[in-house]
């Protein structure tokens, strides 16, 4: 293990603390590090493993493109390409769809659209963005721009201007700000580095309805809380709130590097050839993981998977927390749970990995529980277990 360690931190920029862990294989919901140890993981690579590692039916279509062409630019057409649109585009609810390497770029380009939109709609009166405290975009120059978190920021400005920060779940504070110059207000319908903060129903809906009387585009982050994790295949379906634009990415591409932003047809329609561009992003083994994924999730029934096993893991946790005094309180959707601790997280993470489970820590001393998709009522006994002999 020391010898595979000193070789990477001997080379790699120190931008991660790493776990002293070198992790070689997957099977189902386990990891195993290179002495063999096993370990439940309710981590899930941060929310990216959805369909748990080894799965079958996903590795013989990545496998499958590899052997016919891996990249070929946006200048062609590519058949796993216009298969993963369809499906994503019918999956999201949107309209038109942007496929690109990650989150944070899923993010940028929302962002652009959100400008080229307003440019194209109210020329040269409206740039501004409402984004939220607390919130988490990525960590590009304009995704950190709409990051709510100054300590994020502190090293890097000056940042893309014309952002302004309102606080998440409070309406009021986002209508206070709202002007004649406001194009956009993104948001994550529920937090993750933030804290595990699902957002109010009231809430939402009340900014979509400010957007909607003054021609303000609503941008949904659900990078995490999307394809499945909360109980429904986007969040944004349980609250009855459509945004004009979609980030999507992690669970999507199952470990593949691969993201989205969607929209509806009038907000995607903005764009223009050489708007906006990437050379990798939609690539066939990409495209090939995404529709994969889409069809697992449809023909598995992932989502209704998940609406059976959440219940059970909530009504675990939510004993735990009731028996413990170190934990203040449970939150989450779905399969996106956080523990609220009263004693430091960073202790609890690394006892939990020592007795075999993975787990994460979010913002404001979280216990960050985001499983892959497929865990069954067992699993989640294994991870209370643990837990129990933590904070019991």
């Amino acid at each position: 293990m020391n010898q595979w360690m000193n070789m990477a931190d001997g080379a790699l920029m120190h931008t991660y603390n790493r776990f002293p862990l070198v992790l070689t294989k997957g099977e189902g919901v386990y990891l195993y590090d290179d002495e063999g140890k096993k370990y439940l993981d309710f981590g899930a690579g941060i929310a990216v493993f959805g369909l748990g590692y080894g799965n079958k039916k996903f590795n013989q279509a990545v496998k499958d493109q590899v052997d016919q062409i891996v990249h070929t630019s946006n200048l062609f057409y590519t058949i796993p390409l216009a298969k993963a649109a369809s499906k994503l585009v019918k999956a999201s609810g949107m309209d038109e769809v942007f496929f690109t390497n990650s989150g944070t770029e899923a993010i940028e380009g929302a962002v652009k659209l959100a400008r080229k939109y307003a440019w194209q709609k109210h020329p040269g009166t409206k740039s501004e963005i409402i984004a939220m405290q607390h919130s988490f975009h990525g960590r590009s120059m304009g995704a950190l721009s709409v990051t709510g978190n100054a300590h994020y920021q502190e090293a890097f400005k000056p940042l893309v201007g014309g952002v302004k920060f309102a606080e998440f779940n409070n309406l009021e504070s986002v209508l206070s700000q709202m002007t004649d110059a406001t194009c956009a207000v993104l948001l994550e319908p529920v937090q993750g580095e933030g804290g595990i903060f699902p957002a109010k129903k009231e809430f939402l809906e009340g900014i979509r309805k400010a957007c909607d009387e003054r021609d303000i585009v609503l941008i949904f982050d659900e990078i995490q809380c999307g394809m499945g994790r909360t109980g429904s295949m986007y969040a944004y379906e349980q609250y009855g709130v459509k945004p004009d634009i979609l980030a999507t990415a992690k669970a999507l591409g199952n470990g593949l590097p691969v993201g989205a932003f969607a929209a509806v047809k009038k907000v995607g329609d903005a764009f223009e050839p050489g708007d906006h561009g990437t050379t990798y992003g939609g690539n066939p083994l990409a495209c090939a993981a995404v529709d994969a994924v889409l069809t697992i999730f449809e023909e598995d029934r992932i989502v209704e998977h998940v609406q059976e096993v959440a219940p059970y893991m909530i009504e675990k946790l939510d004993a735990l927390a009731a028996a413990s005094d170190k934990i203040v309180e449970r939150r989450g959707l779905g399969l996106m749970q956080g523990l609220e601790l009263a004693v430091p997280v960073g202790p609890v993470v690394k006892e939990a990995m020592n007795r075999g489970l993975i787990t994460m820590s979010a913002g404001g001393n979280v216990l960050r529980l985001v499983p892959p998709l497929v865990i069954e009522k067992e699993h989640v006994d294994e991870m209370i277990a643990i837990l129990t002999q933590i904070l019991g």
